[in-house]
């Protein structure tokens, strides 16, 4: 999850993923970006930094609530609901393995990258050693 398209911070993650594509396939994993701009902004974003993964368009923030990851920011004393930076790592059972909040996108994707390979090599009963385990509350979901 991200902020917004062609925004500086943004740009940078994205570009890390994509020019660590290999990588990611290598391991079987698939990168995708979502965001609250529309969809015709992210095929501009898209084709501007020939990004070779789907960025998904969540123009309610009902993908963005339910990851929890739209959260209420401030900048300049203004506050604002807005998407904190979150990557997640759901694997291929479909259980949320890993999560990493409030990325700081200097590094990023290869901190994600070796979360996937350590999560590999770890069996399935183990939790990821990089990221943040994902929790379950008190429901059993996952948060």
């Amino acid at each position: 999850f991200y902020p917004k398209d062609d925004t500086p911070g943004c740009t940078r993650e994205a570009c890390s993923f994509r020019d660590e594509r290999a990588r990611f396939t290598g391991a079987n994993a698939v990168i995708l970006g979502v965001s609250r701009d529309p969809v015709a902004s992210h095929q501009r974003f898209i084709q501007k930094y020939r990004l070779p993964f789907p960025l998904l368009s969540d123009p309610d923030a009902a993908v963005c609530k339910a990851y929890g990851v739209f959260k209420q920011k401030s900048l300049y004393g203004r506050t604002y609901w807005g998407i904190e930076r979150t990557t997640f790592i759901i694997d291929a059972q479909g259980r949320l393995a890993a999560i990493f909040p409030k990325v700081n996108v200097n590094g990023h994707s290869d901190e994600v990258y070796q979360a996937l390979t350590a999560a590999a090599a770890t069996p399935a009963s183990g939790a990821p050693p990089r990221g943040r385990p994902a929790r379950r509350s008190a429901a059993g979901t996952s948060r």
